[in-house]
């Protein structure tokens, strides 16, 4: 496992204790995994949301919603 050194402001620093205080983490470097574990998922699902909307833009022109078209299709597609 690698080692980096961070430097931060006091009060960030004052943050960090408080957040290990709570016995959530159990040291520095397991609440700053933490935190690049979470920034990694929101960025994947930034990436997702991103991809469906990019897909979604390349299908054509928007149309009219069809309520009635999607109820009666999904009557047929479950049986309800």
């Amino acid at each position: 496992m690698a080692t980096m050194n961070v430097s931060l402001p006091d009060q960030m620093k004052d943050w960090v204790e408080t957040r290990l205080d709570g016995k959530e983490f159990s040291n520095t470097s397991d609440y700053v995994r933490h935190l690049i574990r979470r920034d990694q998922e929101r960025q994947q699902a930034i990436f997702e949301i991103q991809a469906a909307l990019d897909e979604a833009e390349a299908s054509g022109p928007p149309q009219a919603f069809d309520m009635g078209a999607f109820k009666a299709d999904m009557h047929r597609k479950h049986g309800a």
